[in-house]
């Protein structure tokens, strides 16, 4: 064992923590920001349409520049990009709390996204080089549950500062948070002894870029003016020219910026596909469980906030046991079962109605979870052991893309699903809730979860015909 070798055994763990720090607090500021939207909006002066950009802004660069940061961690260090990132993060951060106009708030979330996604492409290829085989699963589901606990700690934790103090520390909180990590990062985080001397592919960077921006401008906008709207269609239409003239040059180059031969390893794209539609699945209850629960069950904000907690709770309990079972067993087994746990949990949110009680939703929403928290750092395990060390970093940014696009899929099939069969039941067209019409709104809602069910299913289906045995191509 070399010395460097000999460093990165001896602190794993306390890598592990200055790493996991990354996704949670990105996902704590993708979450507490939802609490103070409507203060934002009064403040900087703006509509609810207006101030819903800051979210939908963060959200956009971080899908589009993901993949082109996981490349670049791939040539230039993937810690260089994490240490990196954090800093920009922390930057971002500060503008936006001191941001007194909109225009200049989203341009602030542009940069914190920027830092987000250097952190997010890189965070899980770090993990998987520095820990042996026997203790990844382990260690990708602690980083799994620091990302429910920032989805979890973020609304209570925003509802908490703007009560005390002005919206704007929801942001500057990261700052003194941020700069201790990014110290704590430039001391122990190891060298990177992975360098390449190939260089970015910058045509191919520019057309995934625009791609990813007009796709998700498109599916987010187009829930709020109608997808037959021009604007609509044309960006539709721009995004699948750049996707074909994206996949063309990445075949021809040498240096691609995504070596698309690594779709052609089984493990890798069978487990990506099955994380995209459990993604969407879990989107599906975020944007449908609220309306359900204050709308149909008249539930007020605070309460149903209470409810929706209960599936954060029991990811952030599962994840580390998933992963540290996953060491034991293997993952193959978990991804299986929690894949059909979650399809019937769905199943289950497919039965609520207007008279369901407390504990029986509770109940199915941790079912869901339960399923979830199997799944998922198994899964990631899966998918990043399934490649070479020369391709952890385009890898880790493959997968957190995913993420990214099964929930903004997810939000738009649900809702254009919910919408579709609520018109056709109710007889004309409706884009809300209907007053007084508890049943429509059922009968919509049960519609998005069997279909979610249904996708989940499909995923468990594929995952079985990858029959091999899980074996890591990455040195122990």
């Amino acid at each position: 064992m070399t010395k460097d070798e000999k460093y990165i055994h001896n602190n794993r763990w306390l890598i592990l923590a200055i790493v996991v720090m990354s996704p949670f607090m990105a996902c704590i500021d993708s979450s507490i920001i939802n609490v103070a939207l409507p203060i934002m909006a009064k403040d900087l002066g703006t509509s609810m349409a207006g101030i819903e950009q800051v979210v939908t802004s963060y959200l956009i660069i971080i899908s589009a520049t993901i993949l082109i940061f996981g490349r670049l961690g791939d040539i230039k260090g993937k810690t260089n990009v994490f240490k990196y990132g954090f800093l920009i993060f922390v930057l971002g951060s500060l503008l936006c709390g001191i941001s007194n106009t909109l225009n200049f708030l989203i341009f602030s979330r542009v940069i914190q996204a920027i830092g987000a996604a250097m952190t997010m492409s890189t965070s899980q290829g770090i993990i998987t080089q520095i820990f042996p085989l026997n203790e990844r699963g382990r260690a990708i589901g602690i980083s799994g549950t620091f990302v429910a606990l920032g989805t979890l700690l973020g609304p209570p934790l925003g509802g908490l500062i703007i009560s005390v103090v002005s919206w704007e520390y929801i942001f500057l909180i990261n700052v003194p948070i941020g700069i201790v990590a990014f110290i704590a990062a430039l001391k122990y985080l190891p060298k990177d002894t992975t360098t390449s001397n190939q260089t970015l592919d910058i045509k191919g960077a520019l057309l995934f870029l625009v791609c990813v921006i007009t796709l998700f401008w498109a599916m987010l906008t187009g829930q709020q003016i109608g997808y037959g709207n021009i604007k609509i269609i044309l960006s539709f239409v721009i995004a699948v020219i750049c996707f074909i003239l994206f996949i063309r040059l990445e075949l021809k180059i040498e240096n691609p910026m995504v070596d698309l031969s690594i779709f052609k390893n089984k493990t890798f794209s069978i487990n990506i596909f099955c994380a995209f539609v459990a993604f969407i699945g879990i989107s599906c209850i975020n944007i449908i469980q609220p309306f359900y629960l204050q709308d149909v069950l008249k539930l007020s904000p605070a309460k149903t906030g209470f409810m929706m907690m209960a599936y954060p709770i029991v990811l952030t309990i599962v994840a580390p046991l998933s992963g540290y079972l996953s060491d034991k067993i293997g993952s193959k087994i978990l991804t299986l079962i929690g894949l059909i746990i979650t399809t019937l949990g769905l199943i289950g949110m497919s039965t609520l109605n207007e008279n369901s009680t407390f504990i029986i939703i509770i109940s199915i929403l941790a079912v869901v979870a339960l399923g979830s928290g199997l799944f998922q750092s198994p899964n990631n395990n899966l998918v990043m052991s399934s490649v070479e060390k020369s391709k952890l970093g385009i890898a880790g940014g493959i997968n957190a893309l995913i993420r990214n696009l099964g929930f903004v899929f997810g939000v738009s099939i649900a809702t254009s699903i919910l919408y579709n069969r609520m018109s056709y039941k109710i007889g004309y067209r409706v884009l809300s809730y209907v007053e007084g019409r508890e049943d429509v709104f059922i009968y919509g809602m049960r519609w998005v979860y069997i279909i979610a069910a249904i996708g989940c299913f499909t995923g468990f289906l594929i995952s079985l015909i990858d029959k091999t045995k899980f074996k890591s191509k990455i040195n122990k």
